[in-house]
């Protein structure tokens, strides 16, 4: 149930402003740039893993171990800030998830540039894990909701086209300053340093509205669960993100097994296979916006985007790819087709009132990471007998499945007011 809120802070006075001047405004300049460091340090140590693990003296079997073992810290404290900073933002604000979330990742990064062996390091990536999770779901939820609804999809999706270049920059960073302890201590300088641009930010006036009623529950994740109609709509909005993490989880960071099968002469670098998919991805999430614009609809524009990729899956596992010029192709189309990233973490945010948007808006994309876990399990356990290739059929026909069914299903959000709460 939802109902109107007894007042809400009027945003009409921002309606003047041109569209340019929305999208090039303070609020939406800070959280692109806040995305961009966070995509930084969520992949960095992906990219680091082995010369990192190396200089801790390691083997190669320990690195193996080791590594997947760090990755799993850093994903769990993803799922565990996920609620931790969508609970916080609903119930304090959504600055304070802004503040506190690029803190406490920055803090971690640059004690990861010291770290001296694997166990610190689990704890600092679990640490860093928990700050990143609140990044993109609050600044798309401050986004929504300060500026008029006409241009909520073009600055959503500018957010995340900017802030996914992070990935490239990553990449770069490491491959151009060479050790990665300065990669990290370049993160964490680049999060301190945004921390001090967002003191200029203002607080969302839709929540400033209703902060002080003490008649309303905010932050409650459990709410999700109570009531049978908000529960299916939260699980559709996972369900639309995990086409996305199916080409980058399996498809990406196991480039190199498809293309040993594909009898490629050159093998397959992951981490480049990872960088095209986002730089993919960056065009995608800023062509999404625009395309959702000109469609007046958040669906139709997410399901055209899915089907692209869906038509990149299909050629790229039908084994046409005869070269890694050409894999690295096939990741860049795919990376542009999953590029509805923020269209998708906008939709959650739309579907929810004020009392409930930024756990909605945190929550879910911290969850379609977690899928990564399982679809990563179920690879390494059914290809042995299936085979690669039908094993990764396999989940690619559940996940674009239940990504095209949420899409179709879930309510369309479009140019929908967001001053209402959840009951």
């Amino acid at each position: 149930m939802i109902t109107a809120p007894e007042k809400q802070t009027p945003v009409t006075s921002q309606s003047e402003k041109s569209t340019w001047q929305h999208l090039f405004s303070i609020p939406v300049i800070v959280a692109a740039l806040g995305y961009f460091v966070d995509i930084y340090d969520l992949l960095l140590f992906g990219i680091v893993r082995i010369p990192s693990l190396t200089d801790m003296g390691l083997t190669e079997t320990q690195i193996s171990l080791e590594g997947a073992s760090i990755l799993n810290w850093q994903m769990t404290g993803l799922l565990v800030g996920g609620i931790l900073w969508g609970v916080l933002g609903d119930k304090k604000g959504r600055l304070s998830v802004l503040f506190g979330s690029i803190l406490t990742y920055s803090a971690a990064n640059i004690a990861c540039g010291f770290v001296q062996d694997p166990q610190t390091y689990k704890i600092l990536r679990f640490i860093a894990g928990v700050g990143l999770a609140g990044e993109l779901g609050a600044g798309i939820t401050l986004v929504s909701e300060i500026l008029p609804k006409h241009v909520r999809a073009l600055a959503t999706s500018f957010v995340a086209g900017v802030g996914l270049f992070g990935a490239v920059f990553a990449y770069f960073t490491v491959e151009a300053f060479g050790g990665w302890r300065t990669a990290y201590f370049i993160g964490g300088g680049m999060g301190i340093t945004l921390l001090l641009l967002r003191l200029g930010v203002f607080e969302s006036g839709l929540f400033n509205a209703v902060k002080h009623d003490k008649g309303v529950a905010r932050g409650s994740f459990l709410s999700f669960f109570t009531d049978k109609r908000r529960l299916g709509i939260y699980l559709k909005c996972i369900a639309i993100g995990i086409p996305t993490w199916f080409v980058i989880g399996i498809l990406a960071t196991f480039s190199n097994e498809f293309g040993s099968l594909f009898g490629l002469t050159e093998p397959i670098k992951p981490g480049l296979s990872i960088m095209w998919c986002y730089v993919g991805l960056a065009a995608g999430d800023l062509i999404s916006g625009v395309l959702s614009h000109a469609l007046h609809s958040r669906k139709k524009a997410v399901a055209w985007m899915m089907l692209f990729t869906l038509a990149g899956v299909c050629v790229y596992l039908s084994g046409a790819v005869s070269s890694t010029f050409g894999a690295y192709a096939m990741f860049l189309w795919m990376g542009f087709g999953t590029g509805y990233w923020a269209m998708f973490v906008t939709i959650a945010a739309e579907q929810f009132g004020t009392n409930l948007r930024a756990t909605a808006a945190t929550t879910v994309p911290n969850m379609v990471r977690g899928t990564v876990v399982l679809m990563a399990s179920f690879f390494s356990f059914a290809k042995p007998s299936l085979g690669v290739i039908m094993t990764t059929i396999v989940i690619g026909a559940v996940a674009f499945a239940l990504g095209l069914y949420s899409t179709l299903t879930i309510p369309e959000t479009h140019n929908r007011d967001l001053d209402f709460l959840e009951s």
